[in-house]
């Protein structure tokens, strides 16, 4: 299933709610809502038109689901819809097959891009593939955040062309999990995509966790569904080795990390999500590069987590909505 390709025909809307049904800061679902309901999550992407807020309201209403929030986007002058609506309800009332039917429906009916619905208690986790080069502070970092239950993901496999010892704290805590390490060295000519596929394919989308080789077009398109990579905000402006070091010689003030989807185009893929940090004379090189990592680690995990969530769209060419 990929964002930037395809997703299986499957709302948002504002609704008139008993006060008591309103989320306030601070509020869990488990306070405002009845144990027996679950949550789920739907996107739409279609045409432009009147009414569409007011169908998928009734959809929801009409199988005694209550939404809890609702965003929609209608860029001026563009003549589409964006909208994801997070509701809670009855599985009793409203089986998971029915909801599918009912937001089908409702698809072809606006002629519908993009129409997905997500129930994260009953629906499979994402597998992903993790790839990751000789760098481990994003790897450990996703490893972590994963272990402590904050990403919605099955990770399958960390694939890397670096070779890491029995004894570090990376093969320790994939062992300790029972996450399968494939070490594929890779040379200018070789850099062993057919076996890196055979091992990805069955994977919903992949993560480059500071993965440094170029996946090449073929690669792409024999995948066919999303990848997403982290990078420093320090390009285009320092290229090449140690952009770190050239970015602390030259004295920048302000640093950044962009975590995107792969495209055939080198690192100018839709941006998901950017983070920023100042920086001043008063940081060393350690500091530095310490607060630069600090920041991919953040945006990588946000952008999966956001990418889980329904929340990123694709959105002309070569951008994203991110609600």
């Amino acid at each position: 299933m990929s964002l930037l390709r395809r997703f299986s025909p499957q709302v948002q809307l504002f609704t008139k709610r008993s006060f008591k049904s309103l989320k306030f800061p601070g509020e869990s679902l488990n306070e405002i809502t009845s144990p027996s309901l679950i949550h789920g999550i739907h996107v739409f992407h279609c045409p432009d038109v009147v009414g569409i807020v007011a169908k998928l309201a009734e959809c929801i209403a009409s199988r005694g689901g209550n939404i809890l929030s609702a965003d929609v986007f209608v860029p001026e002058k563009k003549n589409v819809f964006y909208s994801r609506s997070e509701f809670v309800f009855d599985p009793a009332k409203w089986t998971r097959i029915q909801m599918d039917e009912d937001f089908l429906k409702l698809s072809k009916m606006f002629d519908a891009m993009r129409s997905v619905v997500r129930v994260p208690s009953l629906d499979p986790k994402y597998k992903i593939a993790v790839l990751a080069s000789n760098q481990d502070h994003c790897l450990v970092d996703l490893l972590h955040v994963w272990q402590d239950g904050k990403l919605p993901v099955q990770i399958t496999a960390i694939i890397s062309n670096h070779d890491r010892g029995p004894n570090t704290h990376v093969m320790r805590f994939l062992e300790r999990h029972r996450i399968p390490y494939h070490f594929l060295p890779t040379t200018i000519e070789d850099k062993r995509e057919e076996e890196i596929l055979n091992l990805v394919r069955d994977t919903d989308f992949l993560v480059l966790a500071r993965y440094m080789q170029v996946l090449s077009g073929n690669f792409l398109s024999s995948y066919g569904k999303d990848i997403i990579n982290i990078h420093h905000g320090l390009l285009p402006s320092f290229k090449g080795g140690n952009p770190s070091k050239q970015a602390f010689d030259y004295g920048v003030k302000l640093i950044g990390a962009t975590t995107h989807f792969v495209t055939e185009e080198l690192d100018t893929g839709p941006i998901i999500e950017q983070m920023v940090e100042r920086v001043s004379h008063r940081d060393n090189l350690r500091s530095f590069i310490r607060k630069s990592e600090d920041l991919e680690k953040q945006c990588l995990a946000k952008a999966i987590k956001s990418y889980c969530e329904l929340r990123v769209l694709p959105y002309e060419r070569n951008k994203t909505v991110v609600f």
